[in-house]
C-alpha cells in the first residue's frame, strides 16, 4: 500500500485540567457539533541520537489507537502548516521501515534512527460540522503523558485544532473562543517539541548583521540553498511536480556562489564542493530533460493539422521520453541513496556552520560591487564570442555558455540584493531576460537531437519521418528566432 499525503493545518493551545471547552455551537458556520469520541493513542518518536529530525522540524512516529494508525512523517511547510506523509503501520515496531527512513535520509543519512519519546494521548475528539454536513474541523481535548529516553514522565494537558473543510478565519475564530476559556498558545509547536524541550540543537543562524561582511552575504546565500536542498529531497523520493528542477536550481545556485564568491571562500575547498554538485545536479538532469520535453512534444504535435501527421508521432516521442524519465529518475533516485552523496550533504553542512574562508573578507558594500562586476564582465565575454561564431555548431555552443554566464550573474546580483539593493536586484532582472530568452535556443537545440534520432529510428524500421522532419524544422525555426531575439535585445540590456 502507498503512502498518502495530507496538509496537516492545527494550533495547540495548553490548558488546566480544571479547564472546560466551551460551546462550540457559538463558532461562526457550525450547525452541529458531533457525539464526542474517546482514543487512547500509543506513539512512539524516532530520531538520530543527536535528534537530527527534530533540530530541522521534522517529526517521525509510530502511531496506533486511532483512526489513522502507521508511521507519520511530518514535514514543516508555512508558519502554522505541516505535510503529513502516512505509512501503512506494517509489522516492524522497534525498527523504522527502509521506506520511511528513505523519506528522511538526508538529514539522517547513515544514522540509526532509534526511539526518542513515547508519548500516551487519551484524547477526546469533537467534530464541528456545517449546514451541509461538511466537518470544519476536529477540536481534541488530550490529556498527554510523555516519557523520554526512559527517564520520568512529564504529563499535560492541552487543547488541539485542525482544520478540516474550515478555512484560516475559522481557525481564528476558534481560537479566540478557546482562549476565552482560559486557554493559552501552547509551549511549542508540537507534542514531540515540549517533550523534549531544550534537548534539540539550535538551528544555525543566517541572519545578516547590520554591516555584514562579504562572507556573511555567501553564508546567507548559501545556506538558504543548502536549505532548499534538504526541502526538495523528500519531494523528488515522492515525486513531487517540478521537484527535481528546483532541486537542481538549488545545487546551480551554489555552485554559482562558490564561484562568485572565490576571492572570499577557499579556492581548493570551493572547487571541490562544486564538482560534487555538479555531479548531482547530472544525475537529476535527465529525468528533468525529459519532463520538460515531453510537455513540450505534446503540444508541438497536438497543433500540427492531422493530414500531416503520419504515423504514431505523438506516441513514438512519447514513449521514448517516458523510458529516458523512468531511467533517469531511478538513476536520480540511486545517487540519492549513494555514500557519495550523503558525503557531499556532510560537507555542505559544514560549509554552512564554519565556511573556509580567505583572508581578503572585507566590508560587504565596498567587496560586492568587484565580484558582481566580474561576472557581469565575464557575461559581456561570452556574448563577444558567440557574435564571433563561425559555424552554427559553434555558436549554438556559444549561446548556451552566454546562458550559463547570465545565470551566474543573475544569482551573484540576487545574493548581493541585501546589501546592494535596487541595482543589483535590477541587474538580476536583466540577467534574468537573457536567460529566459537563450533558454528557448537552447530547447530548440535539444529537441532538434531528439527529433533526428527518432527520425532515423523511425526510417530504418521502414516507416515515415516526414512529421518528425517537419518538427525539426519547427524546432530549427524556433532556435533561430530566439537567437535573432537575444542579439537584439542584448544591445538593449548592455546599455541599461
Amino acid at each position: 500500500m502507498p503512502p498518502t499525503e495530507q496538509l496537516e493545518i492545527e494550533t495547540k493551545y495548553d490548558v488546566d485540567e480544571s479547564a472546560r471547552l466551551p460551546t462550540l455551537r457559538d463558532l461562526p458556520g457550525v450547525a452541529r457539533v458531533s457525539r464526542p469520541v474517546k482514543l487512547e493513542l500509543e506513539a512512539v518518536y524516532f530520531d538520530t541520537a543527536g535528534l537530527d529530525l527534530a533540530a530541522n522540524k521534522v517529526t517521525l512516529r509510530r502511531r496506533t489507537g486511532g483512526e489513522d494508525d502507521g508511521w507519520h512523517v511530518k514535514f514543516p511547510k508555512s508558519n502554522g502548516e505541516r505535510l503529513e506523509v502516512h505509512h501503512p503501520l506494517g509489522r516492524a515496531v522497534r525498527k523504522v521501515p527502509v521506506a520511511v527512513v528513505r523519506s528522511v535520509r538526508v538529514h539522517v543519512r547513515e544514522q540509526e534512527l532509534v526511539p526518542v519519546v513515547a508519548l500516551n494521548t487519551k484524547r477526546v475528539v469533537h467534530r464541528v460540522l456545517d449546514e451541509a454536513g461538511e466537518v470544519l474541523a476536529e477540536f481534541a481535548d488530550d490529556r498527554v503523558t510523555a516519557t523520554v529516553d526512559g527517564g520520568e514522565p512529564e504529563s499535560w494537558r492541552e487543547w488541539e485544532v485542525e482544520l478540516v473543510n474550515g478555512d484560516h478565519a475559522f481557525l481564528e475564530a476558534a481560537g479566540e473562543l478557546l482562549r476565552s476559556a482560559g486557554a493559552q498558545p501552547a509551549v511549542g509547536p508540537s507534542k514531540l517539541a515540549r517533550a523534549l524541550g531544550d534537548r534539540v540543537p539550535p538551528p544555525e543562524s543566517l541572519e545578516l548583521p547590520k554591516k555584514p561582511r562579504t562572507s556573511d552575504l555567501f553564508r546567507a546565500y548559501a545556506g538558504a540553498q543548502v536549505q532548499a536542498i534538504r526541502e526538495r529531497d523528500p519531494e523528488v523520493r515522492r515525486d513531487v511536480p517540478d521537484s527535481i528542477h528546483k532541486f537542481r536550481v538549488a545545487t546551480r545556485r551554489l555552485r554559482s556562489a562558490l564561484a562568485t564568491y572565490r576571492p572570499v571562500v577557499d579556492r581548493a575547498a570551493g572547487h571541490l564542493i562544486r564538482v560534487e554538485l555538479k555531479w548531482l545536479a547530472g544525475e537529476l538532469g535527465a529525468a528533468r530533460d525529459a519532463e520538460v520535453q515531453r510537455e513540450h512534444f505534446a503540444a508541438e504535435v497536438a497543433e500540427q493539422p492531422v493530414e500531416l501527421v503520419m504515423g504514431r508521432v505523438a506516441g513514438r516521442i512519447d514513449d521514448h521520453l517516458r523510458g529516458v524519465y523512468k531511467a533517469g529518475r531511478a538513476g536520480a533516485l540511486a545517487a540519492l541513496e549513494s555514500e557519495r552523496y550523503f558525503r557531499l550533504l556532510d560537507v555542505l553542512d559544514e560549509l554552512i556552520a564554519k565556511p573556509p574562508l580567505t583572508d581578503d573578507d572585507r566590508k560587504a558594500a565596498k567587496q560586492l560591487p568587484e565580484l558582481v562586476d566580474h561576472d557581469r564582465r565575464r557575461l559581456r565575454k561570452a556574448v563577444r564570442r558567440a557574435e564571433s561564431a563561425e559555424t552554427s555548431a559553434e555558436q549554438d555552443h556559444e549561446l548556451h555558455e552566454v546562458r550559463k554566464a547570465a545565470k551566474r550573474l543573475r544569482y551573484a546580483a540576487e545574493s548581493a540584493v541585501p546589501v546592494l539593493g535596487d541595482d543589483a536586484a535590477s541587474l538580476a532582472a536583466r540577467a534574468e531576460e537573457v536567460q529566459e530568452v537563450l533558454g528557448e535556443h537552447q530547447d530548440s537545440v535539444v529537441s532538434r537531437d531528439l527529433l533526428r534520432q527518432l527520425a532515423v529510428e523511425v526510417y530504418l524500421e521502414g516507416g515515415n519521418s516526414f512529421t518528425f522532419g517537419r518538427l525539426h524544422a519547427a524546432e530549427e525555426l524556433r532556435g533561430t528566432r530566439s537567437r535573432d531575439a537575444f542579439f537584439a535585445l542584448w544591445p538593449t540590456l548592455e546599455a541599461r
